[in-house]
């Protein structure tokens, strides 16, 4: 059985950010990023553990992909069949918060 993607109220936010910065500049560059963002996502549904653990985390739970520049943190609720997409960040941004 795949599991659900959802993503949180922050990686929405995360995400409008990026496009909206990448869009003052190359609007066809902010759509191509977004995309290739939301694509990678999918991947998860059918390989969740795909991502290697977020060294900031210690828990097995906690993974990330990375796209780069970009950082994609979410959280695998094997129980539940759901990964839960935390953030997007820019590997320039240093702090992260779930």
């Amino acid at each position: 059985m795949d599991y659900a993607v959802i993503l949180s109220p922050k990686a929405v936010g995360d995400l409008e950010t990026i496009v909206r910065y990448i869009s003052l500049s190359n609007p066809i560059a902010a759509r191509k990023v977004g995309q290739s963002l939301l694509e990678k996502i999918q991947e998860l549904s059918q390989f969740p553990l795909k991502g290697q653990k977020v060294p900031e985390f210690d828990s097995p739970d906690i993974r990330q992909l990375v796209l780069k520049p970009y950082r994609i943190v979410y959280r695998v609720e094997e129980d539940k069949k759901l990964i839960s997409i935390a953030r997007f960040r820019h590997s320039s941004q240093e702090s992260l918060e779930l």
